[in-house]
């Protein structure tokens, strides 16, 4: 009993993760630099992210973007490669009110789907927009469905001395994966050699990913959610209403929002009958503790 009160009167502490690593000896800090004079757009980097993982249509580990700067005849297509940043200090786990998302000993940020609720919290924190919702329907019932993905570095690959697929599958030679603390390692050469940048510096992250030759003015873009049409928003309204228990928590716009709120909680909890009380009991101490 004495044990129990003490537990209770502890601080919160979900969201626990390894203390930052770049630099520290003796510890391993993978991480990847992206020669961005080297690539080419010719995406297959995000093609063999995608038959790595079985990924469904419309969601990606990894992407390109792609943007096209000057004006004719001086024009230019400038290719920059996206992913999960594995940051040294994670804003997703620390928002994560389940611990399903947690930082590796070895720098990876990971997923655990069975503690997963789907409440999309560490798609919201995360600030590179490098997580996704998985679809309830999935061609393979064995895959996860209704959890939160994204990049893992290829842990599984990394773990048996292979790079991740992505670095794997580039033709220029643009990616390159190491352990960032070892020295001798290409990552760590590169970064101590060459003028890199990272994604939101001024965020205190410390993301692993690392530019070379980046194009400050892409780096980062207009917020697509406000600079919608009313045609998209009427369009993507029209797919919710008409794709009820697909994907839980999308609010028609323009309807009341709690009872827009009250209708989707009730039909996600009717989807996991067996986490009710969990989920329930994590929802009020996010509300009230």
């Amino acid at each position: 009993m004495g044990n129990q009160e003490n537990q209770q009167n502890q601080p919160r502490s979900y969201g626990l993760q390894t203390p930052g690593s770049k630099g520290v000896k003796g510890k391993k800090r993978y991480a990847m630099v992206i020669d961005l004079r080297k690539c080419i757009g010719c995406m297959s980097c995000s093609i063999a992210c995608k038959a790595e993982y079985g990924l469904p249509l419309g969601v990606w580990r990894t992407w390109v973007k792609v943007v096209d700067k000057g004006i004719y005849p001086t024009t230019k297509r400038i290719f920059m490669p996206r992913l999960c940043n594995h940051c040294d200090y994670p804003v997703c786990v620390r928002n994560c009110p389940t611990q399903a998302t947690y930082k590796h000993e070895d720098g990876f940020v990971l997923q655990r789907y069975n503690r997963c609720i789907g409440c999309r919290t560490c798609m919201v924190a995360c600030p590179y927009n490098a997580r996704h919702l998985l679809p309830e329907k999935r061609t393979d019932g064995n895959l996860p469905r209704m959890v939160v993905d994204k990049c893992t570095f290829c842990i599984h690959r990394v773990k048996k001395g292979l790079v991740p697929s992505c670095v794997q599958a580039c033709v220029g030679g643009a990616r390159l994966f190491g352990d960032m603390n070892d020295p001798q390692s290409e990552v760590s050469r590169l970064i101590a050699t060459e003028t890199v940048t990272v994604l939101k510096p001024e965020l205190g992250t410390s993301p692993t990913v690392y530019y070379i030759g980046a194009d400050w003015e892409i780096m980062d873009e207009p917020h697509s959610y406000t600079n919608r049409t009313r045609q998209v928003v009427e369009e993507f309204n029209d797919f919710k209403r008409n794709h009820k228990g697909d994907a839980f928590a999308d609010i028609i716009e323009g309807e009341p929002l709690m009872t827009e709120v009250g209708k989707n909680w009730i039909g996600y909890l009717k989807t996991i009958p067996h986490k009710a009380k969990e989920t329930l009991n994590a929802f009020k101490i996010f509300l009230f503790d």
